[in-house]
């Protein structure tokens, strides 16, 4: 039986998820419901479209002149690719199989089974961290953080290239002991190439508004350039090497 993937969309030449030019795909399904979601209508595990593996590999060689110049790839992003880990594993092998390099975004939220099936055939793990505070963690986003600190921990253990990313978000993510104990974490990790602070935005509301549902952080507004220059610094503090970008 041909395994196809759920696929929301393609993205083609894209240039901040991993290095150089990338086609990033993102899958559908995501098992966490996060108050800022910018792609809310990935959510739903039957949308999207049905992929063959040989069709997308055939997608994907066309910018393989892109990827050569640039140090690009292939990004699986979501959504969330482990919940399709069966052809998120097979399409990560074909990349690599191809010399294709291969980046998996993900939430983390997934057991070690699932990873130990993805980690061998990506070059590169971008993990979302969304919150250090297991509580808060919830409450943004309605599932448990152990999982995720389990596997930012295997990744590294494995030898992963590994980029952290977390988006400022005022009122939650932004508190000098939140910010402290995110860079606190990426020392116990080995692997770590990259720590990112994102700005959180409001482009993605509109989505919410189109599928029916509650904006549930409407009176947030964005951090400005010297929030985040605060945010960095207080990274910063506890270890001035930390590769914080």
């Amino acid at each position: 039986m041909v395994v196809k993937g759920r696929i929301h969309s393609l993205e083609t030449l894209g240039t901040v998820d991993g290095p150089g030019i990338r086609t990033v795909i993102f899958f559908q399904g995501c098992s966490l419901r996060c108050r800022y979601c910018h792609n809310p209508d990935t959510w739903d595990r039957v949308g999207g479209k049905d992929w063959r593996l040989a069709d997308l590999m055939k997608a994907i060689r066309r910018y393989r002149p892109y990827y050569d110049a640039s140090g690009g790839g292939v990004t699986l992003s979501g959504g969330e690719p482990a919940l399709q880990a069966e052809f998120a594993e097979e399409l990560l092998a074909a990349c690599r199989q191809e010399g294709i390099h291969t980046a998996l975004d993900t939430s983390g939220h997934m057991d070690s089974d699932t990873a130990s099936k993805l980690l061998p055939h990506s070059d590169l793990v971008i993990l979302d961290i969304k919150h250090l505070d297991a509580q808060r963690h919830v409450e943004l986003t309605g599932r448990q953080l152990n999982p995720v600190l389990a596997f930012a921990r295997q990744v590294s253990e494995g030898g992963v290239p590994l980029w952290i990313r977390q988006v400022l978000l005022p009122g939650w993510t932004d508190a000098p002991a939140q910010l402290e104990a995110l860079a606190e974490f990426c020392l116990e990790l080995e692997s770590l190439e990259r720590l990112e602070l994102l700005p959180y935005h409001r482009l993605g509301i509109h989505k919410w508004e189109t599928l029916g549902l509650p904006y549930l952080l409407p009176d947030i507004q964005p951090p400005t350039e010297a929030d985040l220059k605060v945010a960095v610094n207080q990274l910063l503090r506890v270890d001035p090497f930390l590769p914080v970008v």
